[in-house]
């Protein structure tokens, strides 16, 4: 036996095999409820978050501000978006989006609500909210600030 061999054989373990059951498919949003959820959530936006968020352009050219906010679905997500002009002369392309908040769908009336991190990944912080709740929450909390 060398120096190290045992070291190997008790840090060595047996493979297992374990059972991993298949994941719960994600539900189909209904038609209905899409353009329900589109068409207020849009007039939130217009009536709401564009006031508060969107400035006349400023006379210092070196900041990125925004200068649309806009939504759109993907699978069972909707999402909250907002378009940056980038005017300084480092900027990589003059105009990019972000997501800044996330509607996902669950049942009917039942929805997690969920921001985007400063980290990129997003953080589920209400489960099982009536699409009323999730505009109110998106309007008051500052976690939703585009």
């Amino acid at each position: 036996m060398k120096f190290g061999d045992s070291y190997k054989e008790y840090t060595r373990r047996e493979k297992v095999w374990l059972y991993k059951p298949p994941r719960q498919p994600k539900p189909r949003v209904p038609e209905s409820t899409k353009s329900e959820v589109e068409k207020r959530c849009n007039e939130f936006v217009e009536s709401v978050l564009k006031p508060k968020y969107i400035k006349p352009h400023p006379k210092n050219e070196r900041f990125n501000y925004i200068v649309d906010i806009f939504t759109k679905w993907y699978r069972n997500y909707f999402y909250f978006c907002a378009k940056y002009h980038s005017p300084g002369p480092n900027a990589i392309s003059p105009f990019f989006e972000t997501k800044f908040a996330r509607i996902e769908y669950v049942s009917k009336d039942q929805f997690n609500l969920s921001y985007m991190r400063h980290t990129g990944q997003w953080w589920e912080i209400f489960r099982g909210l009536s699409l009323n709740e999730c505009i109110e929450d998106i309007k008051d909390m500052p976690h939703f600030t585009p």
